[in-house]
């Protein structure tokens, strides 16, 4: 009976908990939080001073007794306690407006596809502890995939690249589970990493993550093109200590990541060499999918088509494809419900 009341008073959502950047998804309503996974605490106090947009751009810039953290790493937990409240930040902005203490929302989460059962459970308890009544947890190739209106309850395959910040999983799926898959800890943030060193060891400059990920952003390319951009970068110079700002190149871009695509490509081979040859057809057919937030990369799509030699594309959104998913879970549950991973023994969201 108490849950049926508190099913009333309360709004069930879906969350994109990525490495960079975290999604809410609220019945009914749609997509109402996106902002980055980044907490800034007082570490005098302990006080967490601003969540999201506001912390990151204090990223680099913090004096010494404030940190600005990035509480998931390669789509693992890494603080449980900060990314406990920055959960609770987003489950309490949802439901700001609620007054009643049963309103707690049952809470579908997307993890990266082969994560252990320990680092499952650290997702399932950050949100139970952050207001959640109920948790259920989806693997995030699978949201991907439904977010991206793929027919993976039918008898053919669908083949899925999520490169999101910290993670790549590459996956095929077919009668609404994976039956091929592989993660990776290359993904966005990586190919910033890589742009980072590439200035250091080419140019002598330090740099700091902001530009190196306006420059990925900006002027990034997986491949060369006739359309060659150029961008300021401005930071320290090893010899000298002083400022110094350099013009890098979009071919600058494409050496500094080239090793970790290449990463990307080779085991997205291996897991086509492990499929099916009847799902192989259907996937030459359809074609790969690319979704998530690194899939944003010029080019990318065209790279990966060239070195598998199938047709590739990028889904429209990509960014949002895995919290969208969880959204049509929430909407449509009733069809939808042997997506999500049994995680709770019983709990319903009755």
């Amino acid at each position: 009976m108490l849950n049926k009341i508190a099913s009333y008073f309360s709004e069930d959502i879906a969350i994109d908990l990525g490495t960079a950047s975290s999604f809410v998804y609220v019945k009914g309503k749609g997509i109402v939080i996106s902002e980055p996974s980044v907490v800034a605490l007082n570490k005098k106090t302990g006080q967490i001073l601003a969540v999201g947009a506001e912390a990151k751009k204090m990223v680099g810039r913090t004096p010494a007794h404030i940190q600005a953290i990035r509480p998931l790493t390669r789509g693992v937990v890494s603080d449980f306690e900060i990314t406990e409240q920055m959960l609770r930040y987003f489950v309490e902005k949802v439901h700001s407006h609620r007054a009643i203490s049963l309103a707690w929302p049952n809470i579908i989460v997307g993890v990266p596809c082969g994560s252990t059962e320990v680092e499952r459970k650290a997702v399932k308890d950050a949100v139970r502890n952050a207001g959640a009544r109920n948790v259920f947890l989806i693997e995030e190739p699978i949201a991907a995939a439904i977010g991206a209106r793929l027919p993976i309850q039918e008898a053919k395959g669908s083949f899925l690249i999520d490169i999101g910040g910290g993670t790549t999983d590459i996956a095929v799926i077919s009668l609404g589970g994976i039956v091929r898959s592989k993660k990776l800890t290359v993904a966005g943030d990586r190919f910033s990493e890589d742009i980072i060193a590439y200035m250091q060891q080419n140019y002598k400059l330090l740099i700091g993550e902001s530009s190196a990920e306006q420059a990925k952003i900006n002027i990034g390319q997986a491949i060369r093109s006739k359309e060659e951009k150029e961008m300021a970068v401005r930071g320290r110079n090893l010899v000298s200590g002083l400022p110094e700002e350099v013009v890098v190149s979009s071919e600058d871009i494409m050496l500094a990541i080239k090793p970790s695509l290449s990463q990307i490509i080779e085991a997205t081979k291996e897991v086509i060499e492990s499929t099916p040859p009847d799902l192989i057809a259907d996937i030459m057919k359809s074609g790969i999918q690319l979704v998530g937030g690194g899939s944003l990369l010029r080019g990318l799509d065209t790279l990966i088509s060239q070195e598998t030699k199938m047709p590739v594309n990028r889904i429209e959104d990509p960014l949002t494809a895995v919290v969208r998913g969880g959204g049509v879970v929430i909407e449509n549950l009733d069809h939808l419900k042997e997506a999500l991973i049994d995680v709770e023994n019983g709990s319903s969201f009755d």
